[in-house]
């Protein structure tokens, strides 16, 4: 017989027992130690059941054959860090800037590893991801309303795959494959890629680290060919100004912070440490884990890095400052290409993941154009398994809810796919690559919706005991959160007023942006109270409205705080 002697969610700390049993009866019961699989609805990640287990060293200090054990998570993180998205914010970059944003995409970078660091902790240490731990500490209807961000910033995400999919698909083709056609064909290698599964999480982890090597290769040969200034590249990545930068540089960095670190992201990375058999009785083991899990994710996102640069050196040596007609001259030399992609004017160019294809082709060849096509299809496919990964972890973890992986797929998929498609169809090439720019900007959106709860929880002592954040983290978290939400105002701010909206449009803007600022400092507040900043408790707002529904004054050891109820057997 299984009962409930306590509810976190409720806070109800009495036990369900019958009258028949008496206390001295359950005194002496076993209690079972909580995992990630007795949750309310008995869920399970789909790697609980074959986890990779990790190998026993005589040597206390560092040891390779635990970190090639720990090696996967990390690397199937960093998708998200080369998704189409993040290239074509790459090129733009290297096309409007130069060189001189570089030290924008290392910044956002570091960033992203110290946020991806605290994301693996939380899952390590505690047994639970993101989502699951913001179902235990958030009252229902800002659990909610988080939940949704998450998916708006998935679906987001999906559209970037679908269409960097569909471009590589007509570049690859000569065409012959309409874009239309190749938003259709994603649909179907999307649902071929879960039978992955059946081969194993190591093997699949394989085939994601093969995918980042086509991305390598391609856009390295890319670099290779095009011969960038190093120099330039150099000081553009270490001297933290743009100068002479316009209006649409600004813009474009805006963008990367938004491209690199992705919301969903830390979501899916606290659930694919969970990937690894880990002994939570015994915090030298988690400290192993959390050690090897931080080398894997900084040589994951130091090899993306890379790639990155690869892209933005070749677009800011080859088109910066340069114009359509410039390009179109170009082109006409290569009869094999159809030129009249560049209009016949004075105008820069405004690149994106299909133009860049065809000036690589009329300036290099056509072997640099199918090297390119690849290296975006690696990007787009890549990203769609992830992405997948991180909708189910959102889902299970938000609202206790367990869907079979090709429904999620399908629900998502289909999502991302109906505005694509009517886009790719009835509009121009044009207008569905610059969507990515508008996608961009919803992802880093969205991004305080992750990295709040990140940090709220990894700064909890209740959570996370003695690996919780120290006052350095703390600190450079917190400004992490104020620099995310000053860029995400900055940035509604500029693109209202380049909208030039009617005053009905710019009244709901308004309206929508207040909603989003107050939000942002509800979370603020709780992420202060979980910090320990207990003169907050005082006010009647943040008691009622704030605190989450694990009561404050319950001591949880990390070892122990893994599921919504705990349970006795009798």
């Amino acid at each position: 017989m299984v009962r409930k002697v306590h509810d976190l969610e409720s806070g109800d700390n009495s036990s369900e027992v019958p009258s028949s049993v008496s206390n001295s009866a359950i005194v002496p019961q076993v209690r079972e130690l909580p995992s990630e699989t007795t949750l309310l609805t008995n869920i399970q990640t789909y790697f609980s059941d074959k986890k990779v287990q990790i190998p026993e060293t005589k040597d206390e200090g560092f040891s390779f054959r635990k970190l090639w054990a720990f090696t996967g998570p990390g690397f199937l993180m960093s998708i998200a860090y080369l998704d189409p998205g993040n290239i074509e914010s790459d090129l733009k970059s290297g096309s409007v800037a130069q060189y001189k944003l570089l030290w924008i995409l290392l910044s956002a970078t570091l960033l992203g590893l110290m946020m991806q660091r605290l994301a693996a902790r939380l899952g390590v240490v505690t047994g639970l991801h993101l989502a699951e731990m913001c179902y235990r500490q958030y009252k229902k209807v800002p659990r909610v309303l988080l939940w949704l961000m998450i998916e708006i910033a998935i679906i987001g995400s999906d559209m970037q795959e679908v269409i960097g999919t569909a471009v590589a698909l007509y570049l690859l083709s000569n065409k012959w494959i309409a874009i239309w056609q190749g938003v259709l064909i994603t649909i179907v290698d999307t649902f071929t890629f879960l039978f992955l599964d059946k081969y194993g999480l190591r093997k699949l982890e394989l085939v994601f680290g093969t995918l980042i090597t086509v991305m390598g290769v391609s856009f390295g040969y890319e670099y290779v060919i095009s011969k960038p200034n190093h120099y330039e590249l150099f000081q553009g990545m270490f001297t933290p100004w743009c100068k002479n930068c316009d209006h649409r540089a600004l813009l474009q960095a805006v963008g990367i912070v938004g491209a690199v670190i992705m919301p969903h992201n830390l979501y899916l990375h606290s659930a694919l440490v969970k990937s690894r058999e880990i002994d939570r009785t015994k915090p030298s083991k988690i400290r192993d884990a959390n050690l090897y899990f931080f080398i894997e994710a900084a040589i994951a996102l130091a090899v993306s890095f890379v790639i990155n640069v690869f892209v933005v050196s070749v677009f800011a040596h080859g088109m910066y400052h340069t114009t359509n007609r410039e390009l179109r001259d170009v082109c006409m030399k290569n009869p094999s290409i159809n030129a009249t992609i560049f209009p016949d004017n004075d105008e820069y160019v405004d690149a994106d993941l299909y133009k860049s294809g065809i000036f690589l082709g009329c300036t290099y060849g056509l072997a640099a154009l199918y090297v390119w096509g690849v290296g975006i299809l690696a990007a787009g496919q890549s990203s769609t398994m992830t992405g997948t990964y991180a909708g189910q972890f959102s889902m299970e973890g938000f609202l206790n809810l367990q869907w079979p992986r090709w429904k999620r797929v399908l629900f998502t998929r289909s999502i991302a796919i109906i505005p694509t498609f009517c886009l790719a169809f009835f509009s121009n090439i044009d207008d569905l690559t610059g969507m990515n720019d508008l996608l961009n900007a919803i992802m880093s959106l969205q991004l305080p919706f992750a990295t709040i709860p990140t940090i709220a929880f990894t700064s909890n002592p209740q959570i996370m005991g003695e690996f919780v954040n120290g006052w350095l983290n703390k600190l450079a978290a917190i400004l992490l959160s104020i620099v995310v939400i000053g860029i995400n105002t900055f940035f509604v701010t500029q693109t209202v007023q380049d909208l030039s909206l009617a005053w009905p449009w710019l009244v709901l803007v308004c309206i929508i942006g207040v909603l989003y600022l107050l939000f942002c400092i509800y979370l603020v507040l709780h992420m202060a109270v979980s910090m320990g900043w207990d003169s907050l408790l005082k006010y009647d707002f943040v008691n009622n409205f704030v605190i989450g529904p694990v009561n404050s004054s319950l001591s949880v050891q990390p070892i122990n705080y893994s599921s919504e109820s705990l349970e006795v057997t009798a």
